[in-house]
Formats: structure tokens, C-alpha cells, sequence
């Protein structure tokens, strides 16, 4: 018998990875699928409702009839850009403030006290629970106090702060378990470094997403507000297009208006992701 050469005896054994390889290579295919199907599944569920609603806003006087007379009452009402540049100015002051209470807060607790986070997690996801007309109760002899000096909706970015601490929270968590701040802390303190260069030179810029994250969430939670501003008798976004819902006799008006405030949102909430995105890629 011809003796077997190791080399031989070993090949087989080599090459036997390759169908693990293309097992994980269809699995990879069947999750990409998977993905797609979701995503489109959701796209679907959400665009259909505001395809309808464009379409019913373009409805004319006559069957089948396409008008922008429903639209065109948007753009004649006086105080709906007053509005609007409110609420924009409302997300600014909210993202600011929650981002200075909470970003250097907890990255300090992270870092030399993490046996109190539990509490300040209970603390920031307490508004979660509190519903917004209680809220309102409570604030409403403050707010009552504010308005005898004149004072413009901008104040209720106080309040706005304290709705959006639940989902800023949760977003600068993710960002911080995410990296080793304490590997990278006591690095920089090795090298010299005083712990306002820790968090704002070494630790910040590693949770870049999950500070884009927060703001998104904080953004979108002020462009959809209405209870409390309704119900503190100030005037926003949402507040100004119900009130051109009611006024107006058109059914169309109330479509428009809410597409509006819809596809505003979207086109805005979609710009700062776009632009966090490329941020990250340079």
C-alpha cells in the first residue's frame, strides 16, 4: 500500500471552513432581506396615511378635481410664520438646555459616582409617568406669574426640557456604554489632563451619535407639542395650525395643515441626521 503523505491527510481538513463560509454568507443574505422587507413594511405604514392625506388636501370642488386652494389658505394665514419661527427657536433653546444639564451630569457620574446613577435615571424618566395636563396644573400659577411681565412663548422651553429628559437620557446612556470612558479618562488624566478637558475634549467628541441622537429626540418632542402650549394659552406650531383647522369652513384646510406640520418635521429631522451623518464620515 502507497503510503499517505501528511500533507495529504491534512488538506481535506483545510479546506473544510468553506461551507461555513457560504452558511454564513446566506444567513447575511436571508437578515439583509429580512431588513429590507421591514423597512419597507414601515415605509408603507407610514407614508400611505400621508400620501392620503396630501391627496384628499388637493381635493377641488368638482370629483377627481386637483386644487391648492386648501394650501394656498395656509399661506395667507398672518400669524403661522410667527409660529413657526417660535417653535424653531423653541427646539434650539430646548436642545441647548437639556444638552448643558445632562451631557457633563451624567459623564461625571459615570466617571467618579456611578452609585447615584440609578437615582438620576429615576429623576430623568420621572416626567415619563406624570401626564401633561398635570403638568400644566402645576406650572400654570408659574406661567400665569410670567405673562404680567410680557414675556413671549420662548419660556416654554423650561418645560419642554423637562418633557425631553426621558428621551435624552436614554440616548446619552446608549452613547456612554458604548465606550470605555473610564479607559479613556484615566488616560488623558495620566497625561495631565483636568477633567473639563476629559469630558469636553475626550469624552464628548467619542459620543457624537448619541449627542445627535438626543437633540433629534428633543427636536421632534417640541415640533409636536400642543397640550401644554393649548392649554398655558401661548402659541407654536401646533397650536397655530388647529387654530387654522378651525377657523377655516374647507375640510381640506385641516388635511393641509397637518400634512404640513407632518412633512415640516420630516424634512427637518431628516436634514440633522443627514448632516450628523456626513460629520461622521469626514
Amino acid at each position: 500500500m502507497a503510503a499517505v503523505s501528511p500533507l495529504a491527510a491534512a488538506a481535506p481538513a483545510e479546506a473544510a471552513p468553506a461551507p461555513r463560509r457560504g452558511m454564513q454568507a446566506g444567513r447575511r443574505r436571508r437578515l439583509n432581506a429580512f431588513r429590507y422587507l421591514v423597512f419597507l413594511v414601515f415605509s408603507l405604514f407610514f407614508l400611505l396615511p400621508l400620501f392620503a392625506m396630501a391627496r384628499f388636501s388637493l381635493e377641488g370642488s368638482k370629483p377627481g378635481q386637483l386644487s391648492g386652494a386648501a394650501w394656498s389658505q395656509i399661506a395667507s394665514y398672518p400669524n403661522l410664520l410667527g409660529a413657526i419661527e417660535i417653535t424653531l427657536e423653541l427646539a434650539l433653546l430646548t436642545c441647548a438646555v437639556v444638552l448643558v444639564l445632562l451631557v457633563p451630569t451624567m459623564i461625571w457620574i459615570w466617571l467618579r459616582v456611578q452609585w447615584i446613577s440609578r437615582t438620576v435615571e429615576f429623576l430623568c424618566l420621572l416626567p415619563l409617568t406624570i401626564p401633561a395636563i398635570v403638568l400644566v396644573v402645576g406650572l400654570a400659577p408659574v406661567y400665569n406669574r410670567i405673562r404680567h411681565y410680557n414675556l413671549s412663548a420662548l419660556q416654554l422651553f423650561w418645560v419642554y426640557a423637562v418633557l425631553a429628559l426621558p428621551y435624552a437620557y436614554r440616548a446619552l446612556a446608549a452613547g456612554l456604554d458604548a465606550i470605555d470612558t473610564k479607559t479613556l479618562s484615566e488616560a488623558a488624566r495620566s497625561l495631565g489632563a483636568g477633567w473639563p478637558t476629559v469630558i469636553w475634549r475626550i469624552v464628548v467628541p467619542n459620543m457624537r451619535q448619541a449627542l445627535l441622537n438626543a437633540v433629534l429626540l428633543s427636536g421632534a418632542l417640541v415640533l409636536g407639542e400642543f397640550t401644554i402650549a393649548q392649554l398655558l394659552l401661548y402659541t407654536n406650531l401646533q397650536t397655530a395650525l388647529y387654530f387654522i383647522s378651525r377657523e377655516s369652513a374647507n375640510a381640506g384646510v385641516l388635511f393641509s395643515t397637518s400634512t404640513a406640520a407632518l412633512v415640516f418635521a420630516f424634512v427637518l429631522l431628516l436634514i440633522l441626521s443627514f448632516a450628523g451623518r456626513r460629520r461622521r464620515r469626514g
